[in-house]
């Protein structure tokens, strides 16, 4: 992993790196139903990859003894963003017995953070279902 606030979330903060290979077994031996997912989309450069990896940690803080927290593997995310219903990098998504629940994409206020969050933990919040029909998807090169 090359970028180093990544790097910290998992060597300072303890966070776990799952892939599409280890996903399910991350939920599947999870002590809480719910889940802080990071997809960081460093594929790309983006300025709010930075901005969410320094707030990341602090969101596991935040909702202690109800999250556990993941990075995606930026190798897994092209394969996991349509499961978790992530159009936008980075983006932070609630899941709830390995299901999401809300996507927050880019960098919110904290406010909004705490909100949406509290928002996704409570049991009646819908799981997002996969919109249906054609889509597009825009890919950014250089």
């Amino acid at each position: 992993m090359d970028h180093p606030l990544l790097q910290a979330l998992v060597e300072r903060h303890g966070v776990p790196v799952v892939d599409d290979a280890s996903i399910d077994a991350f939920f599947a031996g999870a002590a809480r139903p719910h889940a802080l997912l990071f997809f960081s989309g460093v594929g790309a450069p983006r300025p709010e990859t930075s901005d969410v990896a320094v707030l990341f940690p602090e969101l596991l803080k935040a909702f202690a003894g109800h999250v556990q927290g993941a990075l995606v593997a930026p190798e897994a995310e092209a394969k996991l963003k349509s499961r978790f219903q992530v159009f936008v990098f980075p983006s932070v998504v609630v899941t709830r017995g390995g299901q999401p629940v809300a996507v927050l994409p880019k960098i919110l206020d904290w406010a909004d953070y705490r909100e949406k969050i509290a928002a996704a933990l409570s049991p009646d919040a819908p799981v997002l279902v996969a919109a249906q029909g054609p889509k597009t998807e825009f890919a950014f090169v250089r």
